[in-house]
């Protein structure tokens, strides 16, 4: 019997859980302080209205937080599948598919939402780097700090092959231009600029720090599996 692996279990998990209660207290105190203008959606969701709901800032936060109680489901059945499969890491690697979808998916909405020019003003683009930070303003450089953030974060918590500053670096820049061509040739009435790469990718980096004690390795072996024993000397 392996008692290293059974003693690193709990550790393991109480990490997990800890980590979980974090995020979701963290969403409830966000939720609280913007409560009243997710509120002046609310009726517009809730009839299913694309105007007034899916094409706002507040609708599109407050369907992120309605749909909170359904990631955490999906969390919990890919967990207790792992868990009956193999047992390998169970539950960081679903909370990393979980936390990676339910945290980007809604940013990039917000960047492909059209303005009110779609379709018919002419292209923009700004290749000149830092020049749009100061009309960004502190509210545009923190959401854009966070289109990528939970990529960042959950990407090398699930990936071996990303757990690397520079790796998660270019997988950040990577995404944020497919977005910026997307806005461009889609007409969106958006500027496309290399400030949004460099924030998006920098805001992708820092949230992968973050997580850097939880990165999935190469060298992880199961906890819940004993270890070869090392083959006889001579």
């Amino acid at each position: 019997m392996n008692h290293n692996a059974s003693l690193s279990a709990p550790p393991r998990r109480t990490r997990g859980i800890v980590l979980l209660g974090l995020a979701i207290l963290g969403v409830a105190g966000a939720a609280f302080v913007v409560r009243r203008p997710l509120m002046m959606s609310a009726p517009m969701c809730m009839a299913g209205r694309w105007h007034g709901c899916f094409d706002t800032f507040n609708g599109v936060v407050l369907m992120t937080l309605v749909a909170l109680p359904l990631a955490l489901l999906v969390l919990w059945a890919l967990a207790g599948v792992r868990r009956a499969a193999d047992g390998t890491s169970a539950w960081r690697m679903s909370l990393a598919e979980v936390g990676m979808v339910h945290g980007t998916v809604p940013f990039l909405w917000l960047t492909m939402m059209p303005g009110g020019g779609a379709g018919i003003v002419p292209e923009r683009v700004s290749l000149v780097p830092l020049r749009d930070l100061a009309t960004m303003g502190a509210l545009g450089i923190a959401g854009n700090l966070l289109v990528f953030a939970s990529l960042g974060f959950f990407a090398p918590m699930r990936f071996a092959a990303l757990a690397s500053v520079p790796r998660i670096l270019a997988l950040g820049a990577g995404c944020s231009a497919l977005v910026e061509t997307a806005q461009y040739v889609l007409r969106l009435d958006r500027v496309s600029s290399v400030d949004d790469v460099l924030v998006n990718a920098a805001g992708a980096v820092l949230a992968a720090l973050a997580s850097r004690r939880w990165w999935r390795t190469t060298a992880d072996v199961p906890s819940d599996r004993p270890r070869p024993a090392p083959a006889p000397a001579g």
